[in-house]
């Protein structure tokens, strides 16, 4: 948290305001480096990554809340850049480029920013999986925010279903008819921590299947992709990875077990 902090302090432009939240019952070192580095702390004792996110717009009070994980570092122009898009009033999300510390960093910044709303061709599969970028490097608007709630507390870290969060909560903002911009010049450096190939495939399936039985509309949608990432078909829209996976070239005793364990984890998450 430190390193992230520093980058935060070197940001061009800074910050109106810092918030540390600290989803854990409180820790005296988080709260120290939060208090050396002069911003506010805060903690959120209900454990998941959307409920300290949630946390973060109650708590907040600028017009629009930048999220940064606490192991990454944002470069000295990414809030500028993520901030710009809102110039126009529909637009309620930025994201960047969420890169590793090897990361080619010129071929990431030389590519197009990319506009999407719920117009857009695949735009239901491109916010779901992954298409507009990950939750440790995005900005919403606050007044978008239906109280002090964008994100589902049944997903993402901390919780049964381990992901998703981010990417579900953009689908929400598109589906009410504001637009989503991502800005790859808008990077933040972050590493990739040790993988349960197994328990992300069931994290997700069972995110698969909450979005089938809760979006109808979308259910072809959701099944050509699948279709299309089992059968390894390149997408046609960019991610990153753009590659299908450990998960998908795993083989079929991953995804047998994977949706039998997602299943209960979906069972877990309603209750």
């Amino acid at each position: 948290m430190r390193e992230c902090l520093e980058a935060i302090s070197r940001l061009r432009p800074h910050p109106d305001d810092v918030l540390v939240i600290d989803n854990s019952s409180g820790d005296k070192e988080t709260e120290r480096v939060a208090r050396e580095f002069g911003v506010r702390y805060t903690v959120e004792p209900i454990t998941g990554l959307s409920r300290a996110r949630n946390r973060g717009i109650a708590e907040s009070n600028t017009d629009l809340i930048a999220y940064i994980d606490d192991d990454g570092r944002a470069d000295e122009k990414w809030l500028g850049l993520l901030m710009a898009p809102f110039a126009d009033p529909l637009v309620a999300l930025a994201t960047g480029e969420t890169v590793e510390f090897d990361c080619e960093v010129d071929a990431v910044k030389a590519k197009p920013s990319r506009l999407l709303t719920s117009r857009s061709p695949l735009w239901f599969e491109i916010a779901t999986f992954g298409g507009l970028g990950f939750g440790t490097n995005m900005v919403v608007r606050r007044s978008v925010c239906t109280g002090d709630q964008l994100f589902d507390v049944r997903l993402g870290r901390g919780t049964p279903i381990r992901l998703g969060e981010e990417s579900h909560a953009f689908a929400s903002l598109l589906k009410r008819g504001y637009t989503a911009v991502h800005v790859p010049q808008a990077i933040v450096v972050h590493p990739s921590g040790p993988r349960d190939v197994q328990l992300e495939a069931s994290s997700s399936m069972a995110y698969w299947l909450l979005l089938f039985v809760e979006s109808p509309h979308h259910r072809g949608d959701l099944l050509r992709f699948l279709f299309r990432r089992v059968r390894r078909v390149p997408l046609s829209w960019d991610r990153n990875p753009q590659l299908p996976g450990d998960i998908i070239t795993s083989g079929w005793r991953v995804y047998l077990r994977a949706v039998l364990h997602a299943l209960r984890l979906l069972a877990r998450g309603w209750n």
